[in-house]
């Protein structure tokens, strides 16, 4: 798949969740998305967990039982389920998938120990202050 695809969908999926927003007509007696928003943040974060879950469960089953395409796509279906999810969140705290990539971009090509240990830091800094 074209990586500039991916970001158009993931666009396209954001103006979706956007426009089934409490304050954008959304209807939670016809809308999957609109219900958890109408709902408010507990109820899409405890999606956000079961999915994570569910995404570990499933890579834990692929290390136990080999990369069979059934238990490839049963990790690629319960990611795309987390991804959705943590895309109602940004969508609910006024983000969009473009901040989550620009943050992405900015950590290429950086070491992931020295990232680390940088936020680590700044939390020390902040927490002086």
């Amino acid at each position: 798949m074209d990586p500039m695809n991916s970001n158009d969908t993931l666009e396209r999926l954001a103006r979706t969740i956007e426009s089934r927003k409490p304050g954008q007509g959304g209807d939670p007696d016809k809308s999957y998305v609109a219900r958890l928003l109408h709902k408010g943040p507990d109820a899409f974060l405890k999606k956000i967990g079961e999915e994570a879950t569910e995404t570990v469960m499933a890579a834990k089953d692929i290390d136990h039982g080999g990369p069979t395409p059934e238990l490839q796509g049963r990790l690629v279906g319960e990611v795309a389920d987390l991804w959705f999810h943590s895309l109602i969140a940004l969508a609910h705290y006024n983000l969009r998938p473009a901040d989550v990539l620009a943050e992405l971009e900015r950590r290429a090509g950086t070491s992931g120990i020295e990232e680390m240990a940088l936020r680590k830091a700044q939390q020390r800094e902040a927490t002086q202050d």
